[in-house]
């Protein structure tokens, strides 16, 4: 939760947060005076009050003034399953509504008195900052046909639909999260930081986004600091949010390390890191010439994105899946991005038939498949994608990353397919699996030629010196790194156990890697304030809301730790979910449906 500038706060500070019990009377009784008394959209009621059957599922959010009300919107998530759209227009009609699972604004309704103020736009940016903490990507509304440049100023932008409720006409329109949020805080951007100075925020959402940049996790480094003044700190704080290996490099690689480290600092490195391409070839059995190296997994990505596409790409992401490459492809470089949604009831697995069906029509230049998937934990056999990149057509192009593939099986790879087929191309990163991750040092897989343009468009000293030294290394030590792997999928068992006994779990997910996620039951706390209170006791979850509305804003991802660590991270969740439940349980706590704070 962020409360911006909160001990300044008076009982008359401006407010926004999502809805109490004490506020529904006055939401439907603002409701009726306007869109029955004054708009004539629905039929008077002798109550006074206006309300429909998504009231219970939707989420309200509500900007006050002390005892003052002074407006709200309304929010209906995808994971609903209905939106009031539906009353007017058949999926077929609107297809945005089951193919990009958008969350529909609604009501956005301001009393008399505040409209020539902020108060819209306020809430317009709440909801849409709302939605985007819980992964959503498009919005779609309801704006009233003589109002029409008011939403198009926006950014909103017609369907092509109308439609009539009462005596009020209505299109249809829809918009990008991320252009919404900006054209909003470009047009209002100077009277939304001047109502911040006065704004008791109450939403589980920062205020602002992010100015550039993909969201990873490593927020402990907040803690620690990220000048390095306060490096014992690190002693103290639980690092889950971030998948580091929970266990250091081999003892060669800390030998080797330590050797000479003032040499280490200040050599130059060899400038194509030959001799380490030379060891990845050796172990791993695949030709030299079909290997590229860079500083982690995200400088091979971005330098071969950048190379392969353009605008006018077409691009097929698993959703959820790892950040980088919706960030990379959509934000940076612009592409037309789908996504194959995988489904909680299906126990998030990759169905290799659904995955065909998509990628058979031959519309996509690139699809990627990380495997085993972050943040879900599934993986899915070597052989079963193979048949379906053997059906998919020449034109399309298939990233394959295989960061955690070795709590699977190192040898069930598509890299040696990916060293013939021009197709197919295997990122693999020696962080995660190596305890490399402050090294940087990952490599891709490719057909000679494909490995060879890359390497043309690779600067000099990719790898820094302690890097290669340490990946080298690493790679000639596969016995103590295999008996690491097989220790890291007991103690996550023994922390899915663990967590399995605390009260207030949906559910407890554990896959195949170094993670396991929990999802919080519906009507309780938001993965956000469950993140927030483990901070408390310096433990740092993922709260993985942003990367898919499939999580519905109640799933954390938890990396597995050590046994001590992993001990702490159940007593944080315990003393977490007890906080909370007490603060739900009290007569002032907000509620918002499925969301409720």
């Amino acid at each position: 939760m962020d409360r911006t500038n909160r001990g300044e706060h008076t009982g008359h500070a401006l407010q926004v947060r999502v809805a109490t019990p004490q506020d529904r009377d006055w939401i439907h009784e603002l409701r009726h005076r306007v869109y029955a008394e004054e708009l004539g959209q629905h039929p008077a009621d002798p109550s006074g009050r206006l309300s429909d059957g998504l009231d219970d599922e939707n989420v309200c959010l509500v900007a006050a003034r002390g005892e003052t009300r002074i407006g709200f919107v309304s929010l209906t998530p995808p994971w609903v399953g209905r939106y009031s759209l539906d009353k007017y227009l058949t999926r077929e009609e609107l297809p945005v509504l089951t193919d990009e699972a958008p969350f529909e604004i609604r009501v956005l309704t301001v009393e008399e008195r505040w409209r020539s103020t902020a108060a819209a736009p306020l809430l317009m940016y709440a909801a849409l900052r709302w939605a985007a903490a819980r992964g959503g990507r498009r919005v779609v509304a309801m704006g009233r046909a003589e109002l029409l440049d008011m939403y198009l100023a926006t950014g909103l932008r017609p369907s092509g639909h109308t439609v009539r409720s009462g005596a009020v006409s209505f299109e249809v329109l829809s918009g990008s999260v991320a252009e919404l949020t900006r054209t909003v805080g470009e047009r209002h951007g100077r009277t939304l930081e001047r109502l911040r100075a006065d704004l008791d925020w109450r939403l589980d959402v920062p205020f602002a986004p992010r100015a550039d940049g993909c969201e990873h996790g490593g927020a402990f480094f907040s803690a620690v600091g990220t000048d390095f003044r306060t490096l014992p700190r690190r002693h103290e704080v639980v690092p889950a949010d971030v998948l580091d290996a929970w266990f250091p490099p081999s003892p060669d690689v800390r030998a080797v390390l330590s050797e000479d480290p003032g040499w280490a600092a200040r050599t130059s490195p060899p400038t194509g890191a030959e001799g380490l391409l030379a060891e990845i070839a050796a172990v791993r059995g695949l030709p030299v010439g079909s290997l590229a190296v860079g500083a982690g997994s995200s400088d091979l990505i971005f330098r071969a994105f950048g190379r392969w596409l353009t605008p006018a790409s077409r691009v097929l992401l698993l959703d959820p899946s790892y950040g980088e490459y919706a960030h990379v492809t959509e934000r940076v470089i612009g592409c037309r991005v789908d996504r194959l949604r995988l489904r909680r009831e299906d126990g998030w697995v990759i169905d290799p038939a659904r995955l065909a069906a998509a990628t058979r029509s031959g519309r996509y230049d690139l699809v990627v498949v990380v495997n085993p998937n972050n943040p879900t934990g599934r993986h899915a056999p070597a052989d079963a994608l193979r048949a379906v990149i053997a059906d998919s057509p020449a034109t399309t192009r298939w990233w394959i990353d295989e960061a955690y593939l070795g709590y699977v099986d190192p040898a069930d790879s598509l890299a040696e397919l990916a060293s013939v087929d021009p197709r197919v191309v295997v990122c693999t990163s020696l962080s995660k699996m190596y305890a490399l991750s402050g090294m940087r040092a990952a490599y891709l897989t490719a057909d000679p030629d494909t490995a060879a343009e890359l390497r043309r468009w690779t600067p000099p000293w990719p790898v820094s010196l302690p890097a290669q030294l340490a990946a080298v290394t690493a790679l000639r030590d596969p016995t103590y790194y295999a008996e690491r792997w097989a220790r890291t999928a007991v103690l996550r068992r023994e922390l899915a156990a663990g967590l399995l006994e605390l009260d207030g779990f949906a559910s407890v997910d554990e896959g195949v890697s170094n993670f396991l996620t929990v999802t919080l039951r519906r009507g309780g706390p938001s993965a956000a304030r469950m993140v927030g209170e483990c901070r408390r006791h310096d433990v740092y979850l993922r709260d993985l809301s942003p990367m898919s509305p499939s999580y519905e804003g109640r799933t954390v991802r938890v990396a597995v730790r050590d046994r001590v660590e992993n001990a702490r991270i159940v007593a944080a969740c315990r003393s977490a979910l007890e906080a909370l439940e007490a603060e739900t349980a009290a007569p002032s706590a907000p509620v918002g449906g499925r969301s409720a704070l």
